[in-house]
């Protein structure tokens, strides 16, 4: 597939409470949100024409304005109906969404009490984001960079500005020849990869971090559900760095990645197995399912 640029391209953008063409949306040089990372965002899929728990995801978007102190002036009815208006407008039934709420340009200071908030939503598509390797899984490489406590970090927001850490150790895991990067948090304990949460096989079971210094995942917790439809037992547990040699089976899941297995993270070899396997499927079963069927599945973010 062809890669085009993001700023040139022929498509539509939903900003600020109307559609315009791809290449007329600017924001100013001098935005706040691009100065001091006053931004919130979401990544989502759409399967079939329907965006996978929509919902959620508008309700957590305005939900990590509030945690950053702004209010997205739209409401999740109406953030929900632009999200679809994108993707019809684009002429997409699959593909990526991307809402994000920023600061504008009133005032740029440390302070960003005087400022407008501005919304805007793309839609493009996009194929799985490992590809082939989904099931036979990827190497995972080791990052320096540590999730922070949730004392020094709004851990609970989609915020702009904790994915720099995350940037920083994509990059370095891709110029190493890893697909991505474990990241542990300030303690050492086994936090999350670079934009995806993290499980593991244990002795049958399922074990996951805690989401205490990172997002807790809406796909985490929808995968989570379908492991317990499956009667499997899922533990979420502090993970040390040292249980990564019992582990027998490990997969990531999160939105770009939904269910994809590990084969390797630094010195550990993996072998994609059944519950990976299972889960897999089970979760490119539930992203076709109409919105009141997946609610029926899982329980609401």
């Amino acid at each position: 597939m062809t890669l085009l640029p993001f700023d040139d391209r022929d498509g539509w953008l939903w900003l600020d409470g109307s559609l315009v063409p791809w290449r007329d949306a600017r924001l100013h040089v001098l935005s706040h949100g691009l100065h001091y990372a006053s931004a919130v965002f979401e990544g989502e899929r759409a399967y079939s024409g329907n965006i996978f728990r929509l919902r959620d995801h508008s309700r957590r978007l305005i939900e990590s304005g509030r945690i950053l102190s702004f209010e997205i002036p739209y409401s999740e009815d109406e953030i929900d109906a632009a999200s679809n208006a994108v993707l019809k407008a684009n002429g997409l039934t699959d593909g990526y969404v991307r809402p994000i709420a920023w600061r504008g340009s009133e005032q740029l200071a440390v302070s960003a009490t005087g400022t407008s908030i501005h919304l805007a939503i793309g839609a493009w598509p996009w194929p799985s984001y490992f590809g082939a390797e989904r099931m036979q899984g990827i190497r995972v490489g080791q990052a320096e960079w540590r999730r922070p406590p949730p004392n020094t970090a709004p851990i609970k927001a989609k915020a702009s500005g904790l994915y720099m850490i995350a940037s920083l150790a994509k990059v370095k895991a891709e110029q190493e020849g890893y697909s991505d990067a474990l990241l542990l948090d300030w303690r050492g304990l086994v936090a999350e990869t670079t934009g995806a949460n993290i499980f593991f096989v244990m002795n049958g079971e399922l074990h996951t971090p805690i989401p205490d210094c990172f997002l807790d995942g809406i796909t985490r917790r929808s995968v989570i559900s379908l492991a317990k439809r499956n009667q499997m037992k899922v533990v979420e547990r502090q993970i040390q760095e040292s249980d990564l040699a019992r582990a027998t089976e490990v997969f990531l899941a999160g939105t770009a990645a939904e269910v994809t297995a590990v084969r390797e993270i630094g010195p550990h070899r993996y072998t994609p197995g059944p519950i990976t396997e299972t889960l897999m499927k089970d979760y490119d079963s539930l992203v076709q399912l109409s919105p009141e069927q997946v609610a029926r599945v899982v329980a609401p973010a």
